[in-house]
């Protein structure tokens, strides 16, 4: 079966960065796009980035010019790059497989907090 495990989250103040992974393992046939997601307490699950198997990104307007998605394919694992990190950024980031046919592979999801 597949499975994602992300790791990398923790304490950071504000101003400073961390990187994200998530590792999958198990064999995924058909993967259309990859991601990484964020909820805030009572906040909606959201979007932060995201990139196509053909190489095109998107990023949540909050994120833009501070966050970096990449992936490593041989590897078969997915970053994040954070930087100049807020608080407004805390929250439980979870990373994203999803197929062709719309099915969605998640990960357990890992802590991220920012001190001012």
């Amino acid at each position: 079966q597949v499975q994602l495990v992300e790791s990398g989250g923790g304490l950071v103040q504000a101003g400073g960065s961390l990187r994200l992974s998530c590792a999958a393992s198990g064999i995924i046939f058909t993967i259309n796009t990859m991601g990484w997601y964020r909820q805030a307490p009572g906040k909606q699950r959201e979007l932060v980035a995201g990139v196509t198997y053909a190489g095109s990104t998107n990023y949540a307007d909050s994120v833009k010019g501070r966050f970096t998605i990449s992936r490593n394919s041989a590897e078969n694992t997915m970053y994040l790059q954070m930087n100049s990190l807020k608080p407004e950024d805390t929250a439980v980031y979870y990373c994203n497989i999803r197929t062709v046919k719309r099915n969605d592979y998640w990960g357990q999801g890992t802590q991220v907090t920012v001190s001012s």
